[in-house]
């Protein structure tokens, strides 16, 4: 059930139920969500493909200056979380929680066109960033209190894989519009925005303000609204502090997309006209993989899955580091970055649904993404200082050997206590 055990917890009367009735493994409210994410994804993945691009070849950004941004894009929202998700189960709104975050990054896509320095550009990326911290632990939340518990890994799969769809058809729909346009940048930002705020009309239309009847209340009284304090003491439950450590530990070491995708371009020589496609490559295997990923953590343990996918990372690293320039280069290790996210994006939060009360489901999730979120902006900046001291190549070689260490650390601590995997 969790990433330290691999047993499902025995079902409650309601669970044999639904089970006897036949309920859809997945709810219909994932299914919407999932439409949500993979709307929104185009619009966020569009500018996430030409963004290293455009801010190194076209701005002139040194590798720290983009370390630096993308460090902000990928921790701000970090810091976030923790109010998003404690709002979202203090007013027990998770969809209007999420509505805010979307709408908020949907806002910001347009303030590109007028950004072009680090500061300015910072500002807006932050704020965008802000917007996902809103919307990413009431997501999940609406997603793991709409689920059965034995099911969690198949239905943030299917989440994921839908996620992964708009991820997949981003960087392709910016890959024709550059190709197309004059003015590329700017219409790939002007019709990312167009997308966003669709997102944000299909979440506002479709998705149930209440939460779906996959998951009973407990009986007796309404729950007071959590405080602070009760989502922190969040912590005091092992299993959860065990989560969120490891995240962070693994997270210490994972590049982020934007610079391995230039590292690969540089080791398999991909032409700057091509670059917008190469997080296609991330996202098909992922949208292949998400699914089965997800359904074989239910079966054999999230904790051997989640650290299976990290060493499928290690293998493209070292294969970066080591392998030549040859064609089949950049499908391999595009294939196994797919499969990293495959085997971690959608089994971390599936882990918590056992360990965390459902009133502060949401506060759990933020708590285990912030940490990881946290982990990955510092390696951001680490990697980008690196990069410019030392090259691309010992950069990437400290991290390796950095996933090594935390990969064999994060499998002791995960380690169930009656051996089971």
């Amino acid at each position: 059930m969790y990433l330290t055990d691999r047993s499902a917890p025995a079902q409650t009367g309601a669970d044999a139920g639904r089970i006897r009735g036949r309920r859809p493994a997945v709810a219909p409210v994932v299914l919407v969500l999932g439409t949500v994410s993979l709307i929104t994804d185009i619009s966020s993945e569009m500018v996430t493909a030409v963004l290293p691009l455009y801010l190194v070849s076209t701005l002139g950004f040194s590798p720290l200056g983009f370390g630096t941004l993308d460090g902000i894009y990928n921790g701000v929202s970090a810091l976030v979380q923790l109010t998003g998700g404690h709002l979202a189960d203090r007013v027990r709104g998770h969809k209007l929680m999420a509505g805010l975050g979307y709408g908020l990054s949907a806002l910001c896509k347009p303030l590109l066109l007028l950004a072009g320095s680090l500061g300015t550009l910072g500002t807006v990326l932050a704020l965008e960033r802000t917007g996902k911290g809103l919307r990413t632990a009431p997501r999940d939340a609406m997603i793991s209190l709409s689920t059965p518990a034995a099911n969690q890994g198949r239905a943030f799969g299917v989440h994921r894989a839908m996620d992964t769809t708009g991820a997949m058809l981003g960087p392709l729909t910016a890959f024709l519009i550059l190709r197309a346009a004059a003015d590329g940048y700017d219409a790939v930002f002007g019709v990312s925005t167009c997308v966003a705020v669709l997102g944000v009309l299909v979440l506002v239309l479709f998705v149930p303000g209440r939460r779906q009847p996959g998951r009973t209340e407990e009986a007796g009284p309404p729950r007071p609204k959590p405080s602070v304090g009760e989502a922190l003491a969040l912590l005091r439950l092992p299993r959860l502090r065990a989560l969120a450590g490891c995240a962070a530990l693994l997270g210490l070491t994972t590049v982020s997309d934007a610079f391995l995708y230039l590292l690969l371009q540089r080791r398999a020589g991909v032409g700057d006209a091509w670059f917008t496609l190469l997080p296609l490559g991330t996202a098909v295997v992922f949208l292949l993989l998400a699914v089965p990923m997800g359904a074989l953590a239910d079966r054999v343990g999230r904790r051997t899955v989640f650290l299976a996918g990290h060493l499928a990372l290690l293998a493209a690293y070292a294969l970066l580091l080591w392998a030549p320039a040859a064609p089949v280069l950049a499908p391999v290790v595009l294939a196994l970055h797919g499969t990293f996210y495959a085997a971690t994006d959608g089994v971390l939060p599936a882990a918590l649904a056992g360990v965390v009360p459902e009133h502060l489901r949401a506060s759990g999730l933020a708590i285990v993404g912030t940490s990881q979120a946290l982990a990955r902006f510092c390696c951001s900046l680490g990697f980008g200082a690196a990069w410019t001291m030392w090259g691309d190549g010992p950069a990437l070689a400290c991290s390796a050997a950095g996933l090594v260490c935390c990969a064999v650390v994060a499998g002791l601590v995960l380690r169930p206590a009656d051996g089971t995997r």
